[in-house]
C-alpha cells in the first residue's frame, strides 16, 4: 500500500484512537511520534507498534493528530502551534468548542483542520488498539473558514491512509448531526442501562436481545462520554428535548389506551433510513434463526456451511440459550436466498428453527 500522507506524524493521545490511528499509518509505512500526558499509556502504545515515543529533540512533524477528550482538545491542539509547518488535526467527536477553544487560545486557523473518525469500540486504551479500526468506516472532515486548501487536502490524506471514508461537513452541522445519531443515544442507553441496578434479579433474568442491543455501548468509558456531553451540550439537550415530547405522548396514550401503531410505523420509517451496508438504502432481510452447541467450532462450521451454500451473510447477531449450553444464531440473509439456506442446513444437520 502506498501511503499518501506524508511523516512524520505526530498523535497526541494514545488512547484507543490514538494508538489505532498510529498502528493504521504504521501499517501504510508512515513515521509515527506518540505523545501522552500519561508515561503509561505512550508505553503500551509503543509496545502494540503504534509508534515511537516524542523526543523535544527528533524533529519536526509534518502532521499532528490530536487524540485527546474534547474538554482538551482545544488547547491541546493551540500547543501543536509549536511546530509552525505541520497542519494540525484533531479526531474528537466534538468539533464547533474545541476548534473555537484552539483559536482562542492562539492557534492559527490556516493550519487547522478538525476531523472526527466514526469508529471507535466499547473498550478504551491502546491495548483495545486496531490497524483496521478505520477501515471503510466514515470519516468527518471540518475544516474552519480560514483553512488552508492544502492543509485540508493533508487531513484527507491522512484519512485515505487509515482506510477510511472521507466525508466533508461544517462544525457546526457535525454536532448537530452527532448529537442525534451518536450522543444522544449513547446517554439514552445509559439511562436504560441503570434501570437494571434496581430491577428486581428474576426480571433482569430474562432480559431479551433488544435489551442487549439498546444497552451495548453503556459499557462505554464513563469519564469520557461526560467530556463529549459537556462539549456538544446544547445539540445533545435539544434532541432530547424532542424526544421528551415524544415520550409524554406515548406515555398520555398508554394511559388512555390509545392507539400507538402511528408512532411505531415511524419508527420502522426512520430506521430505513440508517444507511445500509457500504452506504447503501438499508435492505429488509429475512432472519434465519439456527441453534448450535455452545463449542469451539461450531459457529465456524455454520458459516463454512452457508458459504458452500453459495449464501452471503449480511449480518450475525448471537444469543445464549437460558439455561442450555447452545446459542441461538440468527442469520440475516436476503430473501431471494432464504430457502436455499434453510434447506440446506437442514441438510446438513443443523436445527434450523425457520
Amino acid at each position: 500500500m502506498t501511503a499518501p500522507v506524508s511523516g512524520p506524524v505526530l498523535v497526541i493521545g494514545s488512547g484507543l484512537i490514538g494508538a489505532s490511528v498510529g498502528l493504521a499509518l504504521r501499517r501504510a509505512g508512515v513515521q509515527v511520534w506518540l505523545d501522552d500526558v500519561d508515561a503509561v499509556a505512550v508505553a503500551e502504545a509503543v509496545d502494540r507498534g503504534a509508534g515511537e515515543p516524542w523526543r523535544p529533540d527528533a524533529g519536526q512533524p509534518r502532521l499532528v493528530v490530536v487524540a485527546v477528550p474534547p474538554d482538551v482538545a482545544g488547547p491541546a491542539m493551540a500547543r501543536a502551534g509549536d511546530f509552525p509547518d505541520a497542519t494540525v488535526t484533531d479526531v474528537t467527536s466534538v468539533k464547533a468548542e474545541p476548534l473555537a477553544e484552539a483559536r482562542a487560545a492562539g492557534a492559527d486557523p490556516r493550519r487547522l483542520v478538525g476531523g472526527h473518525p466514526m469508529a471507535g469500540r466499547e473498550t478504551s486504551g491502546a491495548a483495545a488498539a486496531r490497524h483496521d479500526l478505520f477501515d471503510d468506516r466514515v470519516w468527518v472532515i471540518s475544516p474552519l473558514a480560514e483553512s488552508d486548501p492544502q492543509r485540508v487536502e493533508d487531513v484527507r490524506d491522512l484519512v485515505v491512509t487509515c482506510g477510511a471514508v472521507p466525508v466533508m461537513m461544517a462544525p457546526e452541522d457535525h454536532d448537530r448531526a452527532v448529537a442525534l445519531t451518536s450522543h444522544a443515544p449513547q446517554l439514552l442507553s445509559s439511562l436504560l442501562a441503570a434501570r437494571l441496578l434496581d430491577a428486581d434479579p428474576d426480571a433482569v433474568a430474562v432480559s431479551g436481545q433488544g435489551l442487549r442491543d439498546m444497552t451495548r455501548i453503556a459499557g462505554s468509558d464513563p469519564r469520557l462520554w461526560q467530556s463529549i456531553l459537556n462539549s456538544n451540550a446544547d445539540s445533545v439537550a435539544d434532541v432530547l428535548e424532542a424526544f421528551a415530547r415524544d415520550l409524554e405522548g406515548a406515555i398520555t396514550r398508554l394511559r388512555q389506551r390509545e392507539d400507538l401503531g402511528d408512532a411505531l410505523a415511524r419508527g420502522v420509517q426512520g430506521q430505513r433510513r440508517i444507511p445500509g451496508k457500504h452506504g447503501a438504502t438499508a435492505t429488509a432481510y429475512d432472519l434465519v434463526p439456527v441453534i448450535i452447541k455452545d463449542e469451539p467450532g461450531e459457529l465456524a462450521r455454520l458459516f463454512v456451511a452457508a458459504g458452500g451454500l453459495e449464501v452471503n451473510l449480511e449480518d450475525v447477531r448471537i444469543d445464549h440459550v437460558l439455561g442450555k449450553p447452545s446459542g441461538l444464531v440468527e442469520l440475516s440473509v436476503r430473501p431471494e436466498a432464504t430457502t436455499r439456506l434453510v434447506e440446506g442446513l437442514r441438510a446438513l444437520g443443523f436445527d434450523v428453527r425457520a
